[in-house]
């Protein structure tokens, strides 16, 4: 076992120096002291032997294993040492790093806030209101009455709770329009008050998503105008899309407003020549208005002292219309692909 065990660490000094790499070393490791290596045989004999006699020959393996533990873990730090020496001898500083990526806000974080800024100098404050609101808020207040198509279930979305029974069921805001009332009951005259949120409808195409943001003007004071709304229209539409594009108001019906328009833009991808997106050279941004007496009424206001004007936009849409966005599906605004996000 002596002569054995001297041969064994003569023959481990030789494989040492042949040693150049780490994993050199890691194989003459396992070869001497691995699970199944030669001091592992070793330990396997002694079971043949007396009482006395393992006890020496276990000590004198030990001591070997030992010896052999602690040559490879000197080599092992030489060997990582000059390793680590190679790599900085490798490295040029004046090489460029690899640029980290940086994330950015979305499009429509940064419409919502392009928006707010907009209308920021004509003294419009941001305000929030419920995105799930009661019927009586997104419908009643705003002079929609139960049989009107908009409260139908294949038009919102109803919440399964209990209703109240001065305000109804509980819905998906369809619009931001269920915070004009809210502002008004603040009693805090005159308003100038942009609400942003999120709405809910059922309908869903290449300009229509079933989850969307819109923002909501609504001013009311003494002596507002038809005049004071396309005021505000037109210094908004030249703010956020540019001196080249074109708005239009067409007379439409809407149950909060009297009289009540249709506010489209120019197509910003055909610039009104027609396309897949917009069919005729112009895109519906959404509806404007004189707030109806009723409304005002709902909202503790003498009508016969104050008018109001209101508007409602979709943000997504909105940002689609701007010139050079170039944005033919509004899908894409929510499918979170790198791919797309990246361009803005």
């Amino acid at each position: 076992m002596d002569m054995d065990l001297k041969e064994l660490l003569s023959q481990f000094k030789d494989d040492l120096k042949k040693i150049s790499s780490l994993e050199d070393l890691e194989a003459v490791r396992l070869k001497y002291a691995g699970k199944k290596g030669v001091l592992a045989k070793f330990l396997e004999e002694i079971k043949t032997l007396s009482v006395e006699e393992k006890k020496e020959a276990g000590k004198k393996i030990n001591e070997a294993k030992q010896e052999i533990q602690e040559k490879i873990a000197e080599l092992q730090n030489s060997l990582a040492g000059a390793k680590s020496a190679s790599a900085q001898d490798r490295f040029y500083k004046t090489l460029p790093g690899k640029k980290i990526a940086a994330g950015h806000l979305h499009i429509i974080t940064q419409a919502i806030r392009e928006i707010v800024e907009i209308f920021k100098p004509l003294g419009f404050v941001r305000v929030r209101h419920p995105e799930i609101d009661w019927e009586w808020f997104a419908f009643e207040a705003l002079n929609i009455p139960a049989t009107h198509p908009a409260r139908d279930e294949w038009e919102t979305f109803f919440v399964d709770s209990p209703p109240d029974e001065k305000y109804g069921r509980l819905v998906i805001t369809p619009h931001t329009s269920n915070g004009q009332v809210r502002e008004m009951l603040k009693n805090e005259l005159p308003i100038r008050m942009l609400g942003i949120s999120r709405c809910g409808r059922r309908q869903e195409d290449v300009s229509h998503l079933q989850t969307f943001f819109q923002f909501e003007g609504l001013a009311v004071d003494k002596g507002i105008s038809i005049t004071h709304l396309k005021g505000t229209l037109d210094y908004f539409a030249k703010n956020f899309f540019g001196p080249g594009r074109e708005i239009r108001l067409r007379p439409h019906d809407f149950r909060f407003t009297e009289p009540s328009f249709e506010v489209d833009i120019n197509c910003s991808l055909c610039l009104g020549k027609g396309c897949n997106f917009c069919k005729s050279g112009w895109v519906e941004l959404g509806g404007a208005g004189m707030v109806h007496p009723n409304v005002l009424k709902a909202g503790g206001i003498d009508s016969k002292i104050y008018t109001g004007f209101a508007f409602g936009w979709g943000v997504e849409r909105t940002y689609m219309m701007k010139s050079g966005t170039q944005i033919d599906d509004i899908r894409h605004l929510f499918n979170n692909d790198l791919r797309f996000l990246e361009q803005f």
